[in-house]
């Protein structure tokens, strides 16, 4: 079993350096990280360093890279980690490969007429997870 994570964390690890280069500035300018179930959660911390308004001009509450989850705040980080969990599950499925899967997906939906983000099918299976009991979530 060690040999399937060690693969898991492998595959997924070109995403994991953008989300870990993310998290090193995040850190310099005051935000928290901890591991959380083999992920590496950094919480931004809004009376940090951070200039003003930067964090409400930011497009997202939290992102994943691979096996980093960045979040505007330790409640965000809680509130949305079944969601960003299921990202995670989907760049071991995808690899770095999910970048693109996921950029595709939205470009598609967009040609269709849809929302970009909100038919994105990626997170639609992360918004639908969010509503599972805990013990019934895919992984």
């Amino acid at each position: 079993m060690p040999a399937l994570v060690a693969l898991r964390y492998l595959w997924v690890f070109p995403a994991s350096v953008i989300g870990t280069g993310l998290a090193v500035l995040a850190l310099v300018l005051g935000a928290r990280a901890r591991l959380h179930t083999g992920v590496l959660e950094v919480s931004l911390r809004p009376r940090a360093v951070w200039p003003g308004k930067l964090l409400s001009r930011l497009p997202f509450s939290a992102i994943t890279f691979g096996h980093v989850v960045l979040a505007r705040s330790e409640s965000e980080q809680d509130r949305l980690r079944r969601h960003e969990r299921v990202h995670v599950a989907q760049y071991e499925r995808w690899g770095a490969l999910f970048l693109l899967a996921y950029l595709a997906e939205s470009l598609i939906q967009l040609a269709l007429g849809r929302h970009p983000y909100r038919d994105n099918r990626f997170e639609v299976s992360a918004r639908a997870a969010e509503q599972e009991p805990e013990a019934v979530q895919k992984t």
